[in-house]
């Protein structure tokens, strides 16, 4: 439990990186100058969304590799990328190739399911294969294995002047220990465990067994995930819910910050959509307030790191007075001491 003797261990924050579709390098540049400041005020990781065809940001690794070139300590991670969408080859040479210009700081998040509107999209991104495609476990272990170093050829050595490697280069060896799996279920979290992965639970959870308190279906998993994996207890879980401080902001933001809080609770009262999705609430309040709240959350009692969201449409201002009351009023108050 966070508390004195057993104070949060790291404070991260995730941003989806919204942009203006006719001109969408200036978001670009804000979601980069938000990771920038994350570092400067000592947050230990920064987390980016992943949306395709919406204004959001397609391309995180893309982006994270910006971003290892204007920081030097802060933790970069992905929060997720839908494998659906991806060769693991590929992206396996993605990450590493970022993570070696990061100095090791890469933290892949990753999901599997089939592409969001695959029957919309099927044409464009699986042409010849799209009844074949395996969009289950089975392309995370691709990764993993890939990622670990494990062959993928049955080729290597010197052909003419040009060599060949048998498996993914470059080869990053601590990252394989740093992906994560974004899980919503008993069953995700229990396959991550088993995989030996690092585990992303989110606002988000699925309704099991008819119940529908969030805080106790996401204990459920975290006890599952650690339940299942090698390190039991110390296995890593960073929770990710949307938590506003408002201990600077000005009226017209916390007023903003308040309405949006209060627009998105209906969904948090019952289960949404065909896959019976439940909702964790907007944390929105001062940093004390936000405190009290979070020490009685029962899945947060269990944990010692954080990504918490920072919501979609805000302004730009709006996420820098966030994070700094994040960083020096609400870390705090957790036991959390920024990085050096």
């Amino acid at each position: 439990m966070p508390s004195e003797t057993h104070p949060l261990r790291k404070l991260g924050f995730l941003t989806i990186g919204l942009f203006d579709g006719d001109d969408p390098r200036p978001g670009h540049e804000s979601t980069l100058r938000v990771l920038e400041l994350g570092e400067q005020l000592g947050f230990d990781s920064a987390w980016v969304r992943h949306r395709h065809l919406q204004y959001g940001i397609s391309s995180p690794v893309a982006v994270l590799a910006a971003a290892t070139q204007r920081t030097s300590r802060i933790e970069l991670g992905t929060a997720v990328i839908p494998l659906g969408w991806e060769n693991p080859l590929r992206l396996a040479e993605d990450l590493a190739t970022v993570d070696v210009l990061s100095g090791g700081r890469l933290n892949p998040g990753v999901s599997v399911s089939p592409p969001t509107h695959y029957e919309d999209v099927r044409g464009a991104l699986y042409p010849d294969t799209g009844d074949r495609e395996d969009f289950g476990y089975h392309r995370v272990s691709r990764l993993l294995s890939l990622v670990r170093g494990e062959p993928a050829a049955t080729f290597s050595g010197v052909e003419g002047i040009e060599t060949f490697s048998g498996r993914v280069q470059p080869h990053s060896p601590g990252l394989a220990g740093r992906l994560w799996y974004g899980g919503a279920s008993t069953r995700s979290a229990s396959w991550t465990g088993q995989a030996g992965m690092n585990y992303l639970t989110s606002s988000v959870v699925r309704a099991e067994e008819g119940s529908t308190d969030f805080e106790k279906i996401q204990l459920s998993h975290v006890r599952a995930f650690r339940s299942h994996h090698p390190d039991g207890a110390r296995a890593r879980v960073s929770q990710g819910l949307v938590v506003i401080p408002t201990d600077s902001a000005t009226a017209e933001q916390r007023a903003k910050y308040e309405d949006y809080a209060a627009q998105r609770l209906p969904r948090t009262k019952t289960p949404q959509g065909p896959g019976g999705l439940l909702f964790s609430r907007d944390y929105v309040g001062t940093s004390a307030e936000i405190a009290e709240q979070l020490y009685r959350h029962a899945a947060f009692r269990e944990i010692d790191e954080v990504a918490f969201a920072l919501p979609f449409t805000f302004e730009h201002e709006d996420y820098v007075q966030i994070l700094t009351d994040l960083a020096t009023r609400l870390g705090p108050e957790l036991g959390w001491k920024p990085a050096s």
